[in-house]
């Protein structure tokens, strides 16, 4: 059996993509690598967490002596890596917790990495000439839009916060793991997420949350700020496609093709609700406050994904409107649950 590391595995895309991986590859065998930060959660993984082909291991991606340890004991044939600080306004209050997490920590898995594969430049030990690295980053490295275009591979990288600032030093340094060392790494850049099992701290459930318990719904700025929208289901489709047949050195670009802004966003939410919890008076849309913008708060994320749609055969399955449907079921059952 191969064993397979995988970082941040109990946060919100990395605890979908590992119950998936799991129940679509009965040959490998899964290492949890996760902190269990504010962000991770192992009530995500109770689905696995007995499971013959996964092993959770708490710890740090910056620890580089702990790193080296797991390569040593397990012989990963591959890493997929989705540990980040990744939160922006956190960022914006605390921005020395992201540049460690996502600079350094990506750093030492490289590097332990190529040590543990490989021998020289271009040169792979035997037995670890298919070994890939797979980093996992987000299309805010990009920067902002304006009322057109989209995001392609090609995209210079320009951004606006932290946040994307580290997860675009981390995507340049797997970058030059190719180019310098010859290494088989992939990248895959995704738009915003939602679905079952994301943080409360997140768009999408603070809206759920705040309307269902009855507070104010916070909106920033006018509520016009634009994203492409991506079902955490398809992206852990589209992940594990990448990993499997994505061409080494590459970058692919995953995007729901969903574009909504916040304002649409949080109306849709309230209308979905009235009709399956609705309130004794009154609508959830008189929830709806406008609060004061974030700095640098960047306009329009939208990608094109025609590179993993006509390379690879990828294509998301939820468009936003069936997508948020059973996101929303989903937060409710957890909410009675409480």
């Amino acid at each position: 059996m191969k064993h397979i590391l995988i970082t941040g595995g109990a946060g919100f895309i990395g605890a979908n993509f590992v119950t998936y991986f799991i129940g679509n590859n009965p040959d490998i065998h899964v290492v949890n690598l996760d902190l269990l930060t504010y962000a991770g959660d192992l009530s995500n993984l109770k689905e696995v967490e007995n499971h013959k082909q996964y092993t959770f291991v708490k710890g740090d991606i910056c620890d580089k002596e702990l790193i080296e340890q797991l390569f040593e004991k397990y012989n990963f044939s591959g890493v997929i890596h989705f540990a980040a600080e990744s939160h922006v306004d956190n960022s914006i209050s605390g921005p020395e917790a992201f540049i460690k997490t996502n600079v350094l920590g990506t750093f030492h898995l490289l590097d332990s990495a190529r040590k543990h594969w490989m021998v020289g430049p271009g040169q792979y030990k035997e037995g670890y000439e298919s070994a890939r690295f797979h980093h996992i980053s987000t299309d805010e490295v990009y920067g902002t839009l304006g009322a057109t275009g989209l995001f392609t591979e090609q995209t210079p990288y320009a951004p606006n916060s932290p946040y994307s600032a580290s997860k675009a030093s981390s995507d340049m340094i797997v970058r030059s793991y190719f180019h310098t060392y010859g290494m088989n790494v992939v990248t895959t850049n995704c738009s915003n997420n939602y679905g079952p099992k994301q943080h409360n701290e997140k768009l999408i459930p603070t809206i759920i949350r705040k309307a269902i318990s009855g507070e104010n719904i916070p909106i920033y700025g006018d509520g016009k700020n634009v994203r492409d929208w991506l079902y955490v289901t398809d992206h852990c489709k589209g992940i594990a496609l990448v990993f499997k047949n994505g061409k080494a050195g590459e970058t692919y670009n995953i995007g729901g093709r969903n574009e909504r802004d916040n304002l649409y966003i949080a109306h849709t939410i309230c209308d979905i609700l009235n009709e399956v919890s609705p309130k004794t008076e009154g609508n959830y849309q008189d929830q709806i406050v406008f609060v004061k913008d974030r700095p640098g708060h960047d306009l329009r994320y939208a990608i094109d994904a025609g590179k993993i749609e006509t390379g690879l055969g990828w294509k998301a399955d939820e468009n936003f409107e069936t997508g948020i449907r059973k996101t929303i079921s989903w937060y409710l059952d957890k909410m009675k649950k409480q």
